[in-house]
């Protein structure tokens, strides 16, 4: 499991204070790609060599809202994997609530669009524990 700390900023919010439900996505892509990094994997030389991760599919449910400056965990699992395909469930939490969950499933590709199967950096990234 990967974890991803991160502070809300007050522009991300509404006139009621609550996180736009637009921003949550920038959260989960923001944590794919520290998840990418820690995992040393530079997601911008992997898409200079032609090598992209595209979302296909996502599924996000909002349980509660994050607020301005509220210190927000994101957690990523990978759940399963193919050779050009992973589904990753990602979780939205302050403290011990979950405000969020989401299942995100992703194609890699070529810089074409077309699949591309994972290297071995990847496959052991988004192989399920």
């Amino acid at each position: 499991m990967h974890q991803c700390p991160l502070k809300v900023r007050s522009y991300e919010c509404d006139l009621y204070n609550h996180v736009n439900h637009a921003v949550y996505l920038n959260y989960l892509e923001y944590a794919r790609v520290e998840m990418l990094k820690d995992n040393g994997i530079d997601f911008f030389e992997m898409a200079a060599q032609g090598i992209q991760l595209v979302i296909s599919e996502i599924q996000i449910k909002y349980i509660s809202s994050a607020l301005a400056d509220d210190e927000l965990v994101i957690q990523s699992v990978s759940l399963e994997s193919g050779a050009a395909y992973g589904l990753l469930s990602q979780t939205i939490l302050r403290g011990e609530e979950t405000l969020t969950t989401a299942q995100v499933k992703f194609v890699c590709t070529d810089k074409l669009g077309r699949p591309r199967r994972f290297d071995q950096k990847l496959k052991n990234l988004f192989r399920p524990a």
